[in-house]
């Protein structure tokens, strides 16, 4: 992984092999990152995602291998209790047009990962919410 800091804007090159989601971390911890918008494209070629049951509170999760296009990844980077907080979905695609997608778990790069992370200025936590069972912003 390389990537820059020009002004309010990073951005990045996530390497073959690299899981997205561990790199992205990593820059918002180097970079001290408390709130930003995420965008991203690039091939991968084994990944997690997930789609949350409301009235379960439960995640179900699905993997996926072969090559496959980032059709969209986008989120947001927050902090909860003072660590970097990432909410990321993503929508990929596979040779034949099909697109899957969800909550982004993981994703293991396959050639590679362009991304632009936004930084915005101010800070936005996160907390639970009893009623949906998931981690909302907290102003």
């Amino acid at each position: 992984m390389e990537y820059r800091k020009f002004n309010d804007v990073v951005v990045a090159r996530i390497d073959r092999g690299e899981d997205i989601v561990e790199k992205v971390l990593e820059i918002a911890k180097k970079e001290k990152i408390a709130l930003a918008a995420i965008n991203a494209l690039g091939a991968i070629d084994d990944f997690t995602v997930g789609a949350y049951n409301v009235g379960e509170k439960k995640y179900y999760s699905h993997s996926f291998k072969g090559d496959w296009e980032i059709v969209g990844l986008h989120g947001t980077l927050t902090q909860k209790d003072g660590e970097p907080y990432l909410h990321l979905h993503l929508a990929a695609g596979d040779e034949k047009g099909a697109v899957v997608g969800g909550h982004l778990n993981r994703a293991i790069v396959s050639g590679t990962c362009e991304m632009i992370i936004n930084l915005i200025d101010g800070k936005v936590g996160r907390m639970s919410d009893s009623v949906t069972g998931l981690q909302v912003f907290k102003f």
